[in-house]
């Protein structure tokens, strides 16, 4: 019975995993977690393939963190893989690391004139920086510019036309001033000093959050056929619901759509296992001027696995969610407009005091792993306090 029941929470990916652990743990409540898959660990669910290859369903996901609390925080319920990711962009058949650094340098343009490049730029911002292409491409030194440009054309520009379907003109500014120059050979894709993989997979780690005696999970449970809203009031399975709900899933599908779809990329997947050892040499290989998808993963390299005989890759493909079955929000499209209509949401939401917005579907924007645990600890951290009080 809902009356049964101090909080809810729907959904069981980090965000909501992580709050229902805590309230559950640290604050004595009785948590009914739903979850509208069949699975737990949301997109950071992983299992083994006909081929007894472990994988992420929902591609890859590799954990880093420069936030202590976070991984001693996981670490309770995971031991760890020492895994540093590695990524190399297929230019025309040339594999160079991105972030593109000092070894992308080389390879781009060649020993001789790499060094000359590499002393300018050395001299100018130092070693160890990470310059962006758009303070690159303004510099007087048309030697600096014209690596930016390099940069732009061969490792940003079609690749994030095939991740968010735009063109050229359509591509955010503030998109292309993140993309950096790292002055390093440091050829690792994070430099968090807290890195690695579960070392049975996410999903045990997953089970081990939930694995407590004030936690019900149910699992193929989606919100909309247990919680009703309106006028202010939450009702959970008809009957009124006054404690906490942390909801974790689309905002806009929460509310029936009612101002309009907010727009999300989605991501298609195409699982493949071959018989051989190795299909490639890195985890990912981004593909940044041919080939439709965006990128090629191969899991072994991640999950440290040994099979001589087998192995499996994903190519990733990018497209617009229209919220069709079994279509997955993955990213939200950023603009002045969806902005707009986000907050739209979020006001309706804020009629509900008890009902807390967590997580990148619920907030309406990009959280890594460690970035979203860390907002799942923060939020418990402030209705327990509240309940002290």
């Amino acid at each position: 019975m809902p009356s049964s029941y101090d909080a809810l929470v729907i959904g069981a990916g980090f965000a909501g995993a992580v709050a229902a652990r805590e309230l559950a743990e640290r604050g004595g409540m009785q948590i009914l977690l739903l979850e509208r898959r069949p699975h737990i660990a949301g997109n950071a669910y992983d299992r083994t393939d006909h081929a007894d290859i472990l994988i992420h369903q929902y591609g890859p996901h590799i954990f880093h963190t420069n936030n202590k609390r976070v991984f001693d925080y996981l670490s309770r319920f995971t031991k760890w893989r020492n895994y540093e990711h590695r990524v190399v962009a297929n230019v025309y058949g040339t594999l160079m690391p991105v972030p593109f650094n000092l070894t992308s340098l080389a390879l781009a343009f060649g020993p001789e004139r790499a060094s000359q490049l590499e002393e300018k730029l050395l001299s100018v911002y130092g070693p160890e920086q990470k310059v962006g292409i758009i303070e690159l491409r303004q510099s007087e030194d048309p030697d600096l510019s014209m690596v930016a440009d390099y940069i732009y054309d061969h490792v940003f520009l079609h690749y994030t036309m095939k991740q968010w379907g735009t063109t050229p003109e359509q591509i955010d500014p503030n998109t292309t001033a993140r993309v950096p120059v790292f002055l390093s050979r440091d050829d690792r894709y994070f430099q968090d000093p807290y890195q690695g993989m579960p070392l049975d997979g996410y999903t045990p780690m997953f089970q081990r959050i939930l694995e407590h005696p004030n936690i019900k999970v149910e699992l193929s449970s989606p919100a909309e056929e247990r919680l009703t809203l309106g006028n202010g009031a939450l009702l959970l399975d008809g009957e009124p619901f006054t404690g906490p709900v942390i909801y974790t899933g689309a905002v806009d599908e929460l509310f029936s759509c009612e101002f309009g779809r907010l727009p999300y990329r989605t991501l298609n997947f195409q699982f493949e296992t071959l018989d051989q050892e190795w299909f490639q040499s890195h985890g990912t290989v981004n593909f940044t001027v041919s080939e439709p998808y965006t990128r090629i993963t191969e899991f072994k390299h991640m999950t440290g696995q040994v099979n001589p005989e087998k192995t499996t890759i994903v190519k990733e493909f990018s497209l617009a969610y229209d919220g069709s079955p079994g279509s997955v929000p993955y990213y939200a499209v950023l603009s002045p407009d969806s902005k707009i209509l986000y907050e739209s949401y979020r006001n309706l939401a804020n009629q509900y005091p008890n009902l807390y917005l967590l997580g990148r579907l619920a907030e309406y924007q990009y959280y890594n792993m460690d970035a979203i645990t860390e907002q799942a600890l923060l939020l418990s951290d402030k209705l327990l306090n509240k309940e002290d009080r």
